[in-house]
């Protein structure tokens, strides 16, 4: 199976965390934190980095490491490094995504989430 390796940013604002909806291909709808494929040479931070840039307009600073998440789709293996994160600069303007919200504690179980995705969510609101 085809393991595709991604960064995901958790983005931070005081109590509220930034969330996405997909708004292309195969998951389209669904919520995900935002973030992107790590290409050649690069560091997972610096991925992040140029993704959110690219993605959403804005400039972040990456901060710790908050998991790993490795997750069985049928057609690959995802590997997602997933990052805290603030935005330095933008204002988080959707390129790509139907969709965002700026979601609490008592808010991350509102949306979607992809499967991937999910498994973050006991984790942030542990740390929230």
């Amino acid at each position: 199976m085809k393991t595709v390796k991604v960064v995901a940013a958790i983005i931070r604002n005081h109590d509220k965390i930034f969330a996405t909806q997909r708004g292309y291909g195969e998951f389209k709808d669904g919520w995900e934190f935002p973030g992107g494929k790590i290409e050649e040479g690069e560091t997972p931070e610096h991925a992040l980095i140029r993704e959110i840039r690219e993605e959403l307009d804005t400039v972040i600073s990456v901060g710790e490491r908050m998991d790993c998440i490795e997750y069985d789709y049928p057609a690959f293996h995802l590997s997602m490094e997933c990052f805290w994160a603030e935005v330095v600069s933008g204002d988080l303007i959707l390129k790509e995504h139907e969709a965002a919200k700026w979601l609490s504690r008592d808010e991350l179980d509102s949306v979607d989430w992809l499967p991937a995705d999910l498994e973050l969510i006991e984790k942030i609101k542990g740390k929230l």
